[in-house]
């Protein structure tokens, strides 16, 4: 499906960056319009009028926003162009943990709040005291799980970039 396609954008975001990595490997040429988050844009209020940030993807007038369902999207759209997920559905769903822990929000279950990656990150860089200390040893963790999972691969998709991927290289780097 072709068309006409603007990514609103921010250089310094690692969820916009998850875009660009996409769109890059699938070859899919775009208009980027950079957004000042302090003085949001009419087009892009328009565009994400809930959450009012980046990225947006806007394909043929539609909106999609969400840097992983954008990701999703364009994998889905472009489909006949290097697919980002693996073809095999336990490999898939294994990619799926990894977009879980990559999301920005934290998770609650019960009465205990549980970070993901993230979230982690976040409190390695902004926390304090022994949050932050915990955090560290928290992002260890999941750094060493990734790295088992990863292997001898150079990409957790094998030979070639895929989701999992996209989704963690721009909050991990």
């Amino acid at each position: 499906m072709e068309g006409k396609v603007v990514l609103l954008d921010l250089w310094a975001s690692t969820f916009a960056m998850r875009v660009r990595i996409a769109l890059a490997e699938k070859g899919i040429k775009y208009e980027s319009k950079e957004e000042n988050l302090f003085n949001k844009s009419a087009f892009l209020l328009e565009m994400n009028p809930i959450h009012k940030k980046v990225p947006v993807l806007v394909h043929v007038g539609k909106p999609i926003c969400e840097s992983l369902v954008i990701v999703e999207y364009i994998d889905e759209v472009w489909h006949d162009r290097a697919p980002l997920p693996p073809s095999d559905p336990y490999q898939r769903s294994q990619a799926r943990i990894f977009k879980y822990l990559s999301q920005e929000d934290v998770l609650i279950k019960g009465s205990k709040l549980y970070h993901n990656i993230y979230g982690t990150g976040r409190r390695v860089r902004t926390g304090k005291g022994e949050d932050k200390e915990i955090a560290k040893k928290e992002l260890l963790e999941y750094l060493k799980t990734m790295e088992g999972k990863l292997g001898d691969k150079h990409f957790f998709g094998g030979d070639n970039i895929g989701f999992v991927d996209v989704a963690l290289v721009p909050i991990t780097s």
